[in-house]
């Protein structure tokens, strides 16, 4: 009969445990640094009793604006970008979402100029706020970024910045 000894186990439990152990601790400080690039993952939504609904965003620790969000029902984060013309989608994103390619078309980006493909989305919303046949673009050398949320978007809202807060507000009929 095989019988490991109790210095055997014990040493097998020790290990298992500093395992254990490595991983939540990889699980939770991945989470730390999840929530300080998008301090948005879960959207703060404020009313005033006129029935109007803020939603606000905190910055991120880089200075910027990042938030989760959905594009035709499908989650996804969004990067504002008051200087990108429409909202700037990655390709492998654009294929994963099912946009399809429009025109080619020359963008001046501040990488210089680059060649990326008009598209429509057919929703996008952020929280509460929800807009309909957005004008995009999807971009072939963005790699897996998030998507640039810009003036398509931005010019159908009103938005304030206030601080750490940036205001995004539906445009009253």
């Amino acid at each position: 009969m095989n019988r490991k000894s109790p210095h055997k186990i014990g040493k097998g439990m020790i290990i298992a445990a500093w395992v254990v152990l490595l991983g939540l601790l990889t699980m939770y400080f991945s989470g730390v640094l999840d929530r300080q690039y998008n301090p948005n993952q879960s959207v703060q939504v404020r009313s005033d009793p006129a029935g109007d609904v803020d939603v606000v965003l905190k910055r991120n620790k880089f200075g910027h604006y990042v938030t989760s969000g959905k594009v035709n029902g499908v989650p996804v984060e969004f990067l504002v970008d008051t200087g990108a013309t429409d909202v700037a989608v990655p390709e492998r994103l654009a294929d994963r979402l099912g946009l399809e390619r429009g025109q080619a078309t020359r963008y001046r980006t501040a990488n210089g100029v680059v060649t990326g493909y008009r598209t429509r989305i057919d929703t996008l919303s952020i929280g509460p706020l929800q807009l309909r046949n957005v004008a995009a673009s999807i971009s072939p050398g963005m790699g897996d970024m998030d998507i640039l949320l810009g003036m398509s978007v931005l010019k159908n809202v009103e938005f304030t910045q206030r601080g750490n807060e940036l205001i995004l507000r539906e445009h009253s009929p």
